[in-house]
């Protein structure tokens, strides 16, 4: 960047180091299980939160996280972040395996993470232009420049920093704290960043106005999204592909067209259908799924969702399925039902699993 305009310099971007063919994030057997305290005599017994999970985030791609409150779905951000240790698993970034060949401190420059409380993520001592500059002053950035970077940001975000740079988080609303948040996880020029519900707690109209920041940001910077939300209308207007979690595990996965047109677990059908409509022809009566999620601590052998299903079969009760390709284009599916062979009434024919 040029010297004589610092308002725009930023912290260099992380260095790409695999190139476009390698994913910027790998997850292989993810796994956090909390223990519960029980009386002295209790047999020791932990909630199973995030259960072997594994996926990958392609370079310039927006992964859709979603499922049922306590599936796991902030849990794994947060594992990601590293604001709270797992239990196994690795964890690679662009080639690099974080806690080996990359630190915590590079991998917190790289990706950043955007929180649900747009209150609760800003200090309320701090001004808004000083809480944006906080992150670059710690990574060496010069006072002055952070600041202008701050304001500059702040102009992305689309809020004039002639009126904000000077407020404190309790005098702009909700909209324009998560704006501040967007600017401030920007400002250390991650290349990954993590949404977490971030416009859930928005109206719906600053809700839109907000998705539209994050794609034009998303072109302007070269940034890739892990979007994470139970509200599957938006996961659909910003993602390209989308992970279904249940319970911890990961039950369905593929680009986001095909699992809206062809929902390949019953547990993504059930989600789908239970989606509001306006139109009154096409309203569900029927619920589309009964029952609360089993409890954690004490998961159902097999398929973890064969007590909720219609389909279950004994089978389902005796091992749990594993990811499987449902079609060539990426689309995996964790349901018998999907799985040639495999012995399920309702599954194509094939070999024997």
């Amino acid at each position: 960047m040029s010297e004589s305009n610092p308002s725009v310099e930023m912290l260099e971007q992380v260095e790409d180091v695999g190139g476009i063919a390698q994913p910027l994030l790998q997850v292989s057997g993810l796994t956090k299980h909390f223990p519960v305290r029980g009386g002295l005599f209790a047999a020791k017994r932990t909630v199973r939160a995030v259960d072997n999970v594994s996926f990958s985030v392609a370079k310039g791609e927006t992964v859709g996280i979603v499922g049922e409150s306590g599936c796991g779905k902030s849990t794994t951000a947060r594992l990601l972040m590293h604001l709270m240790p797992r239990d196994d698993g690795d964890i690679i970034y662009d080639g690099m395996t974080v806690g080996r060949s990359l630190s915590l401190r590079e991998l917190r420059r790289g990706m950043q993470m955007v929180f649900q409380d747009s209150y609760a993520s800003l200090n309320p001592r701090l001004t808004i232009e000083e809480s944006i500059a906080f992150g670059p002053k710690v990574h060496g950035m010069a006072d002055g420049t952070a600041r202008a970077l701050a304001r500059e940001l702040l102009g992305k975000v689309g809020l004039r920093p002639e009126n904000f740079a000077n407020r404190y988080p309790h005098e702009i609303s909700g909209g324009q704290r998560q704006r501040v948040n967007i600017a401030r996880a920007l400002a250390l020029s991650p290349r990954l960043v993590i949404l977490d519900e971030a416009v859930s707690a928005l109206d719906k109209s600053v809700e839109a106005q907000v998705l539209n920041l994050l794609a034009d940001l998303k072109r302007e910077f070269g940034l890739t999204y892990l979007f994470i939300s139970h509200d599957l209308n938006v996961v659909r207007y910003i993602s390209d592909r989308v992970l279904v979690m249940y319970l911890g595990e990961v039950v369905e996965l593929g680009p986001v067209d095909q699992v809206w047109d062809s929902p390949a677990h019953p547990y993504t059908r059930a989600l789908l259908a239970a989606m509001p409509s306006s139109d009154p022809d096409s309203r569900t009566e029927k619920p589309p799924i009964t029952g609360d999620p089993p409890n954690p601590i004490d998961p159902p052998p097999g398929c973890r969702f064969h007590t909720r299903c219609a389909f279950a079969e004994p089978l389902c009760a005796n091992a749990a399925p594993k990811l499987t390709a449902v079609d060539t284009m990426g689309h995996e599916a964790a349901c018998y039902m999907a799985i040639p062979g495999s012995g399920h009434s309702r599954a194509p024919a094939g070999e024997t699993a």
